[in-house]
Parts: structure tokens; sequence; C-alpha cells
């Protein structure tokens, strides 16, 4: 089978990017994949489907949806809020109508009313002050004939949303963690915590700074580790100097390469994960830390809250959030044996569920069903029966019940 590969591809920053770089190796060992040419919108030649790799920058995917737009496929939906997508491949291309149309498409009349207030400025852009309201996935969901996700939390939305197509549930797959050199370069603290990302309030960085600074008040050998850029209007350096927190307690580091980015995480004790509202995304960074070992601490929302317990601590977004954010880090501070244990599970859970052999072949199982249909998945069926039947597999059986549930996960139950 081969399969035409829509998505953006190194050296481009993006963490779909990395994403492809590490699946596209696995998934040649089982297909055909032919990589298309960035900015190539027209059908390809020769191939038997079309996959598409939808996150919500337009830089990064306007190209393909174009692309979508003139050969419907299978869609990879990174995120499920493609809002500020939308508005780059309308008003980003002086296409005002076209967003007006879109908004109204969602929200109708009052949709359309908001769209005019931001075209007009007289309201602040919806991308950034209230996308989770309207998604404005629709468009995308029309045209992909399956969607692969990565959480119940995106399915469910998708759902939501009236998609009656086919959908199939493939985790994150996770990185092979590189050989670490520990040249003495790497930051100390008592515990070293770590956040990894764009510094802004989405990603909840004022919380997280209230509660270090709590948790320094006890603890003075504590650091706090960021590494990302300061997004712009977010005054961190304000916010340090209001709760007291100098260059002692807090690292900074901006944009970093790949063999950094590995050995900072590993230096870290806990890493701390915030997100709202949530796209519907999955964060790479986690899944780099779940193969690391280490204990992390997540928002409860979407993907996120959808962690084993066993892996995460999960805070509540909104009032007492600072609170519950310190708490937990003073109990992971305090307790080597919590922290042990959650590394034992994260390093599990990683092996079991996000094993890149295993991603590929469930997304193997997703392309050749969709090409292939139900002669496909009835000739699979059959040579599993088959199988069980010689091994003296009887139904009703305990194995039976585990061949069943295996078989779900590629969406061939019966």
């Amino acid at each position: 089978m081969k399969v035409s590969y829509y998505s953006p591809m190194p050296p481009e920053r993006s963490g779909i990017a990395d994403y492809s770089a590490l699946l596209l190796p696995a998934l040649r060992r089982r297909l055909d994949v032919q990589v298309v040419k960035r900015g190539r919108t027209r059908p390809a030649r020769g191939t038997d489907l079309s996959l598409y790799h939808v996150g919500n920058n337009p830089d990064a995917h306007g190209w393909i949806v174009d692309a979508l737009r003139r050969q419907p496929g299978v869609v990879v939906l990174h995120d499920f809020v493609l809002h500020h997508l939308v508005a780059g491949l309308t008003i980003g291309r002086r296409d005002g109508h076209g967003y007006l149309d879109a908004m109204e498409r969602e929200g109708g009349v009052v949709g359309r009313l908001l769209a005019h207030g931001v075209l007009d400025k007289r309201i602040p852009p919806l991308w950034e002050s209230r996308p989770q309201e309207f998604h404005l996935a629709g468009e995308v969901l029309g045209l992909a004939t399956g969607l692969i996700v990565h959480s119940h939390h995106v399915e469910d939305r998708a759902r939501e949303a009236g998609f009656e197509g086919p959908i199939w549930r493939v985790p994150h797959p996770a990185w092979p963690v590189p050989e670490l050199r520990v040249g003495g370069s790497e930051p100390q603290g008592s515990p070293l915590v770590g956040s990894f990302g764009n510094l802004n309030s989405s990603k909840r960085i004022p919380q997280l700074l209230e509660a270090f600074a709590r948790l320094r008040r006890d603890r003075p050998e504590a650091r706090l580790l960021l590494v990302g850029a300061v997004s712009p209007g977010f005054d961190l350096d304000r916010r340090l100097q209001r709760l007291g927190l100098s260059s002692d307690g807090i690292l900074r580091e901006g944009y970093i390469d790949e063999p950094r980015l590995w050995s900072l995480m590993a230096a870290c004790d806990v890493c701390v994960n915030l997100r709202a509202p949530t796209m519907g995304e999955t964060s790479g960074s986690v899944i780099r830390q779940l193969s690391l070992g280490k204990p992390v601490v997540v928002s409860d929302v979407g993907w996120f809250s959808e962690l084993p317990d066993e892996v995460a601590l999960k805070i509540p977004v909104g009032a007492g959030e600072a609170e519950t954010l310190h708490a937990a880090l003073e109990l992971l501070a305090a307790d080597e044996s919590v922290r042990s244990a959650m590394s034992r599970a994260a390093l599990e859970l990683a092996r079991r569920e996000h094993d890149l052999e295993h991603v590929a072949e469930r997304y193997s199982s997703a392309l050749e069903q969709t090409a292939g249909g139900e002669a496909v998945a009835n000739a699979v069926l059959g040579e599993v029966a088959a199988a069980a039947s010689g091994v003296g597999i009887e139904p009703g059986s305990p194995e039976a019940s585990e061949l069943a549930r295996r078989l779900a996960e590629v969406q061939l139950g019966r």
C-alpha cells in the first residue's frame, strides 16, 4: 500500500515535525510512504490514500489543509481546537468573509457578529481570548475520511461535533532515550523542578511561579528551571520580582536543541506541565519525560487527565490552583518513595502504551482498513480466528477475551 504523507518535517521548529521524524522510519517498515514536499497541494498520483497531519499552527499546516481540500483523506488530528489555524487560512490571507462564514457555521448569528467584532478590532482576537468556545474544526472534520487521534478527549469532541467516520485512537509514540552524557553543566537543585515550553499564561506560569515561591520559603535549595521562549506580552521579570524570586532560584534557558533538551529533562527531579485551556493537544514533552521515568505534574484537562494516577499528579484549574500545585511539589520534594514509585510507573507506561513499533502497527492497521475497508477487516479476523482455533482457544475463555480487547484497540472488535 502506498501512502502520501503530509506533515511539517525537520528542520521546521514544530513538535509535529519532530513527531513525524520519529514515526516515519517505523511506518516505512510496514508501508510504502512518500513524504509530500512542503507546499505541494496537488493530489499525489499512484498512491492508495493520503495521510494529513493537522495542528493549530497556520504556518506549519495551512498548506496541508489546502491539499486536504483537493483530495480528502485520513487526518491525524493533533489539536481539536483549530481556531488559530482557520484564522490564518482566512484573515491571514485577507479573506475576512471566509472567517465570518467559518464562525457562522459554528456559532450561528452570534458567531458571525463576534467575527465582525474581531475584524473591526472592537474585541480581542478570539483565537487568543476564547479559542475553546469556537473550535472551527468543522471543515477539516468534513473533509476527513477517517481520524487518527491520541486521546479519548479528542475522539469525544469530534463525535460531539458530528463526525461520523471511523476514528482510531493511537498513542503518541515515545522517543528512544539517547545516551546522556553528564558534563557537569547540568543545573542543580533540591529538588530541581522543570517546566518546558513557551512561557505564558495558558501554560499556567503565574500559578507555577506562585507555588514555587511558597516551596522555596521552606526549601531554599529548590530550583525552578524554565526552558522556552517568553511569549509576547508576558512580563516574566516583573512577576519574578513581585514574588521575590531571584536568579538564584530561577534558572532560564531559551530555545535549545534536542540533546540539550534530553539532558535538562534528565536532570530534573519533577517536571511540571500545566495547560489551560487545552486545545486537545498531546504533549511531546510529557512523553519524553515518561520515557525518562520522571514524575510529572499536569493540569487536570484533556489528554493530561487521561494519564494514569500512578504517573501524574493532576492539578484542577481554577480557584486554589497554586495552593494545590504547591502541595503536589511539597509531596514530591519530601517523599522519595513517592517519586520512585511514579518513576517506575512512568517507565512502564512508556514501554507498554507508547512503544514506537506498537504505535506504527496501529497506524498501519488504520491505513490498511481505510484502503481495504471491510475486506481487510474480515480477512484479518478470519486469520486470527483460525490461528486461535488452531491452538485451542475456546469462545468465552480468558484468552479469547484478551484477543477481543486487542482487536478492539485497532478497530477490529466484533
